[in-house]
């Protein structure tokens, strides 16, 4: 779920996240990208599949003769990831997910899980990859658990996909004159758990003076925090801009919050590998490129109306 800095990570004491305008992220439409198809055909009795796809023979065997990426995703964070009114998983994730799939032969099946034990998902192999507004930092670059600064585990590669960055939001009509992280000292914020919003909340309350630290609850999931926003349990919420920008647009019907200060710098969001699988990261990184190249990639953004946070190219490991 910048913040889920668009971050959700453990950036360091600054945010990072992703950007975009928050008029054009009012409304996009819920169609999903065609999806992969009839991509596959068996190639023998034995009913190994062989892909027509561009790029397919850059996957790793068993994925590819699997026809099927795994996908670790919050599938709660709109619009990034989220579930329509009929359950269907819609968002800006998922339709990229689906034109990468169209280049590499297979389908992107997308796995609901809390965000915060999405790179555990990984490392257990329960997923191949995490896409979930994931921020790109070298913490999660080296495995390093940002709070205490230990080795948690060998970290992972980020093939980066899109930029963002994090915002706050309050009651609409009642911002308490909070315009800047520091305004939270001595208020209560709501918070997805393990995000970068999560993280710059913590570091803040440190720097707070005269005993006045802020008060944080933390949520499996963006939309909890924003329910007890509204229903008058705390001062202010924070995630990533597109997020917090497309919940100020429509709940409520645009009644419920605003947007107050200015979003944090920016930080790219990264799709997750494993570092022990490389030809996996060289093949979605290959596909990036390549729906870049084709003009896919920009009618996703631009449907989404994130057209702030687009990338011009796929890069590994590109946060700081």
């Amino acid at each position: 779920m910048t913040a889920r800095s668009i971050c959700r990570t453990t950036a360091g004491t600054s945010a990072k996240s992703r950007m975009a305008t928050v008029g054009a992220i009012a409304v996009a439409g819920a169609l999903l990208l065609t999806g992969c198809g009839d991509q596959t055909k068996s190639k023998d009795e034995g009913g190994e599949k062989v892909s027509n796809a561009p790029l397919a023979d850059k996957l790793p065997k068993e994925i590819r003769d699997a026809g099927v990426i795994k996908v670790g995703s919050d599938i709660a964070y709109p619009p990034v990831e989220f579930k329509d009114k009929s359950g269907k998983t819609v968002g800006i994730d998922p339709d990229l997910g689906d034109a990468l799939g169209k280049q590499l032969g297979v389908e992107f099946q997308f796995d609901n899980g809390t965000f915060d034990t999405l790179l555990g998902g990984l490392r257990s192999k329960r997923y191949q990859i995490a896409m979930s507004a994931m921020t790109d930092t070298k913490n999660r670059q080296e495995g390093v658990d940002e709070e205490t600064g230990k080795k948690i585990g060998t970290g992972v590669d980020f093939v980066d996909y899109f930029t963002a960055g994090v915002s706050i939001y309050t009651k609409k009509g009642d911002d308490q004159g909070i315009k800047t992280w520091s305004d939270l000292c001595g208020k209560k914020i709501v918070v997805q758990r393990g995000t970068v919003s999560h993280d710059l909340a913590k570091a803040e309350s440190k720097k707070c003076k005269g005993g006045k630290k802020i008060a944080i609850e933390s949520f499996d999931n963006d939309q909890q925090a924003q329910t007890r926003l509204r229903s008058g349990g705390a001062d202010a919420g924070s995630s990533d801009f597109p997020v917090a920008a497309y919940a100020v647009k429509t709940s409520g019907g645009g009644k419920d919050f605003e947007l107050v200060g200015e979003q944090v710098e920016a930080a790219p969001y990264g799709i997750a590998i494993s570092k022990k699988n490389p030809e996996l990261r060289d093949a979605i990184k290959a596909a990036l490129d390549a729906i870049i190249k084709n003009g896919d990639y920009d009618k996703i953004i631009s449907k989404w109306g994130v057209e702030d946070g687009a990338v011009k190219e796929a890069k590994v490991n590109g946060g700081k």
